[in-house]
């Protein structure tokens, strides 16, 4: 059992703290509007990754990644999704206005968790290494080890977006930092959908 656990700590911060669509997200929120406003959006993620977990557990994940069209169709809604995201911040306000601006929120961080049908395959992955699908208590433990592991990784990338706010208040550094992570979420939304067509 030690080394089960210890394998999914290990998966969990290799899937959690490598760049994406979530983290990107994360730090820009953190940027522009402090690390406490990264927390709805986080949690948000967290939840919507353990229900996806447990739909995967339970069998019901193969019926929809077999189904192309429902695929697709997930695709095109998470790419379009990110890419709205994106112009947000890419397009946003080089001066920080917490009143004013809209911020990512919970319903925005679990739907992003479902509308990427790459979050489903990786979720797939998982549930068919460690075999979690076997009995309640190897999904209870997953889930929980994930989940910490996860949510302490995607934090930490608000974090640094907090603590490099001051920097970035200096000239057009903020503008020019929120163009970047902007483009970034753009680009991989593009991305998304051409894998997706291409398949």
């Amino acid at each position: 059992m030690a080394a089960f656990i210890i394998t999914i700590i290990f998966y969990a911060f290799g899937m959690s703290i490598t760049p994406g669509p979530t983290n990107i997200i994360m730090m820009s929120t953190g940027v522009n509007y402090g690390f406490k406003s990264t927390i709805p959006f986080a949690t948000g993620a967290a939840f919507g990754y353990t229900s996806l977990v447990m739909i995967v557990a339970f069998g019901l994940g193969e019926l929809l990644t077999e189904n192309k069209a429902i695929m697709q169709n997930m695709t095109y809604f998470g790419s379009a999704m990110i890419s709205f995201m994106g112009f947000k911040i890419a397009f946003s306000s080089s001066t920080v206005d917490e009143k004013k601006r809209s911020r990512p929120s919970f319903i925005y961080g679990a739907a992003l968790q479902w509308l990427n049908p790459k979050s489903w395959i990786a979720c797939m992955a998982g549930v068919s290494a460690f075999q979690i699908s076997v009995s309640e208590e190897r999904l209870i433990i997953f889930l929980l080890i994930y989940v910490t592991v996860g949510y302490l990784c995607v934090l930490s990338w608000g974090l640094a977006g907090a603590k490099i706010n001051h920097f970035l208040k200096v000239g057009q550094n903020l503008r020019i930092f929120n163009y970047i992570m902007g483009v970034s979420l753009i680009i991989i939304a593009v991305y998304l959908a051409m894998m997706e067509h291409s398949i």
